[in-house]
């Protein structure tokens, strides 16, 4: 099967519409005097195509709002798209040349191994970034509303033995990606630590049609949860080849990490076996407090739900422009000061504070997610069990 493929063709519509928005900005501003130049980076196209189509789409959201209310210091927002592919390599290149054509500022990247190759990129070239990276190998390269693994990796721990009860798990995760690494291993590191034993710790290759080699030696050992640190198209694949514990049970203690939260997860698996596995993530874009008017004018704008990350995008966007009005301008020194003393800025993820020497979000909201009715939603029963607002 060609999940690539099948990304893509499932979400044309969407990236028409944005490419369209974007285009109509650039058309009647760039390269004029009147335009700031702020770059979105992330998976385009390809694989994750749906996790960046709504990065891109909260960051456009974000951008006409500003525009209409009369722009920033006189000038209108221009969001110029770099597509990553999710790929280092891709990553590289299109971030050089985006440099190369001029910007004022970047939000993104979003997957860790592109980020370590291109955010030393626009810090050289004198850029502030708004990653929305989570392996902590990218903490101090700009700053993030984003949890790392050092905020993630505790919260799946603590789920896997407090929550459902582990007494062992089996692990599988994705060699080929920073934050997968880091993770899953961090996740190991706290299960050992309180005795939960680890029957199984195996690497996979993502983009590969079956994993059912895998989840069958790992369900061999009978452990009570297998937790997955892979990416959404290899999740849905998880999700879809695991069986249940027993016999015509629907239980199948199946946990799926933060790297599989997005709605590609659900489109890929489909509304009846995405259910199969929590996933770790963070409040859907609803479940946010006050957050109906913003869904509301993603919806008119876009003609279809918020992307998972389309609030992180559209609140890192507002941010630093609120950073750029304060001090007049784009001065990375003055920027970079400006970030590191945000304490309780509210947006649509909520109040932001942000650590001055990493660049991180403290704290960092961390949630157990199920889905029903198509779509995440924090789960109630560990919203209830850890004291969770959600």
């Amino acid at each position: 099967m060609n999940r690539g493929t099948k990304t893509i063709g499932a979400f044309a519509g969407a990236f028409v519409i944005a490419v369209g928005l974007g285009a109509c900005s650039s058309a009647s501003s760039s390269g004029s005097a009147d335009t700031w130049k702020v770059g979105l980076e992330a998976p385009l196209t390809g694989d994750q195509a749906t996790l960046g189509q709504g990065m891109l789409q909260g960051a456009l959201l974000a951008a006409d709002e500003v525009n209409k209310a009369g722009g920033i210091a006189g000038k209108n927002v221009e969001i110029v798209q770099i597509d990553d592919a999710a790929a280092a390599a891709t990553g590289v290149a299109a971030a050089n040349a985006a440099i190369a054509d001029g910007l004022n500022g970047v939000i993104g990247p979003y997957n860790s191994s592109v980020g370590t190759q291109t955010l030393p990129l626009y810090e050289k070239a004198g850029l502030v970034p708004m990653r929305l990276t989570s392996d902590n190998s990218t903490e101090g390269m700009g700053f993030t509303l984003q949890p790392m693994t050092s905020q993630i990796a505790p919260v799946t721990a603590t789920a896997l033995y407090g929550f459902y009860g582990a007494k062992s798990v089996a692990i599988l995760y994705d060699s080929t990606q920073n934050y997968t690494v880091s993770t899953s291993a961090a996740v190991k590191k706290d299960l050992e630590k309180v005795g939960v034993k680890v029957t199984s710790y195996q690497a996979i290759t993502p983009g590969q049609s079956s994993y059912a080699t895998q989840l069958q030696a790992a369900q061999a050992q009978k452990p009570d949860m297998i937790y997955s640190a892979v990416y959404y198209p290899e999740g849905a694949t998880i999700a879809t080849e695991i069986t249940p514990r027993k016999a015509g049970s629907t239980n199948y203690r199946c946990l799926l990490d933060y790297a599989s939260y997005d709605n590609g997860y659900i489109q890929d698996a489909g509304a009846t076996i995405a259910p199969r596995c929590d996933v770790v993530g963070v409040p859907a874009p609803s479940d946010f407090p006050d957050s109906a008017a913003k869904v509301s004018a993603f919806q008119d704008m876009f003609s279809t739900a918020p992307g998972t990350w389309s609030p992180y995008t559209y609140d890192s966007l507002n941010l630093l422009l609120a950073g750029v009005k304060e001090n007049n301008g784009w001065d990375s020194a003055q920027l970079t000061g400006y970030l590191g003393k945000v304490s309780e800025w509210q947006g649509w993820t909520g109040s932001v504070s942000l650590d001055a020497e990493t660049g991180n979000r403290e704290p960092a909201t961390v949630v157990v997610t199920s889905v029903s009715d198509g779509e995440f939603h924090v789960d109630s029963d560990w919203a209830k069990a850890v004291g969770a607002p959600y």
